[in-house]
This record gives structure tokens, C-alpha cells and sequence, in this order.
């Protein structure tokens, strides 16, 4: 196990590294406008915006910044903020426990929703309960994440004065988010269960375990259900991921002060910095969610060993 988990996270060391050239570059590329001149702004002396290029490094050559860039990171240093001036790595630090709070709290919700209706629909094919689950899926995998945000700010909170339209700092600023970011992981989660569910249903087992006259209860959630997480594991844990680096579109509709929003401000601003050190930082989770995800394999299922 311990050669599995260093193996793994030295694979990770290169994807790391790839992926800081290849923000590092698309910065310099993709991102039109001069850092300095937007933070000083368009009336700005010229030879001020020369002289704080200079002191930024930003007039050396490209492939000098490119490994003072790489250099720092080896010493964990991912760099200072052009507009704050402050250390990348202490605004990610203040940010991040918004953006974990509210994705957790919508993969609770997503595993709650998505596995229920998935366990039910597997139980009760082509019943109605089978078709409504599986519709609502198909429409929550297709409907985009600010539309279905925006329906609920309308519903819940003009309409209905039932939760705040934004903010943050209560379960109930936490709720509508996290409700409008779960409920497509839900729909994703509910389709892979109902799949995974009705492969095992089939087995042998299963059929031996009702023969022995154990409850129905007893055979799905004990021996049906825990035999079909593991696909349902791996779309948890990508999904994790996902919602672990960023729910930028979510956290700009509900004003939400997480990562997601920094990043989309820093882009904005070109604050070079910070948009590299953000992207290296939940590219970073996003590689320990996924091993994670491979070790619960194996409590999922004895049979499998990591040699």
C-alpha cells in the first residue's frame, strides 16, 4: 500500500510540473493586456509602469521568468500577488474553506439525492418512480449549473423569501448553492448507481442471499449496493474534484468568497501570480481526491490489492 501511494504521488510530480508550463505559458499568450497598466490604470505615468515592470521581473526574458517561476515553486513559494501584493499562498489559504464548505455540502447532497433515487430506480425498473428519477437526471446532467442557480434564487429566494439571494456565513446562505451545484452531481450519481445496481441485482449472490431468507432491506444496502459503489466511488470522487477546484460559475451567481471567484477576478485583472498558483493548487487536490478514490477500492472490495 505505502509503495502503491509513493508510487502515485511521484507520478504526480511531472503532471504538476506540465501543468504549471502550460498555464505559465497560456498567461503570456492568451491573456491579452499589461498587468501593470490595468492595476495602475490607462492615465498611469509611463515611465511608473516601466519601473514597477521592472521591479516585477516582468521585462526579462520569457524563459527567465519561466524557471524563477519553476524554481519557486520547488520551495512550495507560489509567488506574490501583483494587486495585493500579498503571498499567493496565504490568499488561496484565506479562500479555500468557503469553497470547501460549499462543495462538500453539495456532494452531501448530491450522494443523499443521487443515491437514493438511483438505489430505487435499480430496485423498481421501468416503474414510475424509474421514469421520473431518470428524467429529472437526464434533465439535471443537461441543465446548466447558473440557469438552474438563477431558478432557484427566483423561486426560493424572491418568490418565496425562503433563503438569502448570496452571502455568506450561515447554513442557510450555504443551502441554496450548494443546493443548485448538488443537484447535477446528483443526476450524474443517480444514473451510475442505477446502472451499477442493476448489474449486480443479477448475480448469483444476490439470488443466494434471498434464498437464505435474509430481508430485502439487508440485500440491497449490504450485499447489492456495496458491490455496485465502486463505480459509483470513482464518479464521487471525480466529481469532488471538480467541485474542490472551483465552483466559479456557482460562487460568482451566489457572491460565494471562495477560489473560483478569486481566480475568475484574478483573470480579469491579469494578475499573473495568482492565476498560476490558484490552478497549480486545485490541480494539486484534485490528483490527492483521486488517490484517494483508488485506496477506497479497496476496503469497497477485499479482492482487490494493490501490489
Amino acid at each position: 500500500m505505502l509503495t502503491y501511494i509513493l508510487r502515485k504521488s511521484l507520478m504526480a510530480v511531472p503532471i504538476l510540473i506540465g501543468l504549471a508550463t502550460i498555464v505559465f505559458l497560456l498567461n503570456f499568450v492568451f491573456v491579452p493586456g499589461d498587468p501593470v497598466r490595468i492595476a495602475m490604470g490607462q492615465h498611469a505615468d509611463p515611465d511608473t509602469i516601466e519601473m514597477i515592470r521592472e521591479e516585477m521581473g516582468l521585462n526579462d526574458p520569457l524563459y527567465i521568468q519561466y524557471f524563477r517561476f519553476i524554481g519557486r515553486l520547488f520551495k512550495g513559494d507560489l509567488g506574490e500577488s501583483f494587486t495585493s501584493k500579498r503571498p499567493v499562498t496565504e490568499m488561496i489559504i484565506e479562500r479555500f474553506p468557503a469553497t470547501a464548505q460549499l462543495a462538500f455540502g453539495a456532494m452531501v447532497i448530491s450522494i443523499v439525492l443521487g443515491v437514493t433515487a438511483g438505489v430505487i430506480s435499480a430496485i423498481k425498473p421501468y416503474s414510475i418512480l424509474d421514469y421520473v428519477f431518470m428524467t429529472l437526471a437526464m434533465v439535471g446532467v443537461s441543465m446548466p449549473v447558473y440557469w438552474l442557480g438563477l431558478i432557484l434564487i427566483w423561486v426560493l429566494a424572491l418568490n418565496l423569501d425562503l433563503l438569502p439571494v448570496g452571502g455568506y456565513g450561515t447554513w442557510q446562505h450555504l443551502l441554496l448553492p450548494a443546493l443548485a451545484l448538488g443537484s447535477r452531481q446528483a443526476a450524474r450519481i443517480a444514473r451510475m448507481t442505477r446502472s451499477s445496481m442493476l448489474e449486480v441485482i443479477g448475480k448469483d449472490y444476490i439470488k443466494t442471499a434471498r434464498a437464505k431468507g435474509l430481508a430485502e432491506r439487508v440485500v440491497v444496502i449490504k450485499h447489492a449496493l456495496r458491490n455496485a459503489l465502486i463505480p459509483v466511488i470513482t464518479v464521487i470522487g471525480t466529481q469532488l474534484g471538480y467541485l474542490l477546484g472551483g465552483t466559479v460559475i456557482t460562487e460568482k451567481v451566489f457572491s460565494w468568497p471562495g477560489v473560483g471567484r478569486m481566480a475568475v477576478d484574478a483573470v480579469m485583472k491579469r494578475d499573473f501570480p495568482l492565476i498560476q498558483g490558484t490552478v497549480l493548487f486545485l490541480a494539486a487536490i484534485f490528483i490527492v481526491v483521486n488517490l484517494l478514490v483508488d485506496l477506497s477500492y479497496g476496503v469497497l472490495d477485499p479482492r482487490i490489492r494493490y501490489e
